[in-house]
């Protein structure tokens, strides 16, 4: 009878957490829709649009499929109209965050074309901008998007690409992410040699990542594939006799 008490108990704390937190998504909704009404200067209102996509996409957290599907619904509604503010105004960083936010719900639904396309366009942003860390990220996305729809080889060419940005720029916690994924798709391929070793190469680069992290970052947008190069010696300056002038003009270099 007691274990039934507690049961209960347990299940109207849940019900109760779930219904207060549902409350404070609305109020906080209901507030930000307000706050866009009497909001004149169409500038400012991108970043309302997206303030409200964001409570949107909490999406995960809501108690049952239809609320779930009506949030995500609405977070694309928002984002978009974000979107199109953003676009008018050539706000990049703005255009990319929605990006991004489009794909994410796309994910969570299970489409996966949609969500490629809007990463895609992400990703090209990213590098017109030269934002290394978006450039890394995005292609992380697009090769998890890839392997869902089993394009696997343009999922590795992703990688491949993602982990130059990181090595390049010596991002130690962005190649973990990336190491993480190989693990993920030689998993998927079978090839858990290769898997084990992404993964506990991931761990090492997430303990070095923890050791650097108050290190400042220094990016370059060359990732082109190069040999490392020896540092060259010093050669040894061997003193002569001092030869005789024979001609007038021309002076010797070390």
């Amino acid at each position: 009878m007691k274990k039934l008490f507690l049961l209960f108990t347990f299940i109207l704390a849940a019900t109760t957490f779930a219904a207060h937190a549902d409350d404070v998504d609305k109020n906080n909704i209901d507030s930000l829709k307000q706050k866009l009404q009497l909001t004149t200067n169409d500038t400012l209102k991108g970043a309302i649009y997206r303030q409200i996509a964001t409570e949107y996409l909490q999406f995960d957290k809501q108690p049952n499929r239809n609320l779930k599907a009506y949030y995500q619904s609405e977070a694309i509604h928002w984002t978009l109209l974000a979107l199109h503010n953003y676009s008018y105004y050539e706000d990049t960083t703005g255009i990319r965050a929605s990006f991004d936010d489009l794909a994410r719900v796309y994910i969570a639904q299970r489409k996966f074309s949609q969500a490629k396309w809007f990463t895609l366009q992400s990703n090209k942003i990213s590098r017109e901008v030269k934002d290394v860390p978006n450039i890394i990220s995005s292609l992380v996305k697009l090769s998890a998007i890839k392997m869902e729809l089993k394009e696997y080889k343009m999922a590795m060419r992703d990688l491949d690409e993602a982990l130059r940005w990181s090595t390049s720029n010596n991002m130690p916690a962005s190649e973990a992410l990336v190491q993480q994924n190989y693990a993920y798709l030689y998993n998927r391929l079978k090839d858990y040699d290769k898997g084990n070793a992404a993964e506990k190469r991931a761990t090492e680069l997430t303990a070095k990542a923890a050791l650097e992290a108050d290190k400042p970052v220094i990016i370059s947008f060359d990732n082109s594939p190069s040999k490392r190069v020896a540092p060259k010696k010093k050669k040894a300056i061997i003193a002569k006799k001092q030869a005789k002038p024979t001609t007038i003009g021309k002076l010797a270099s070390l």
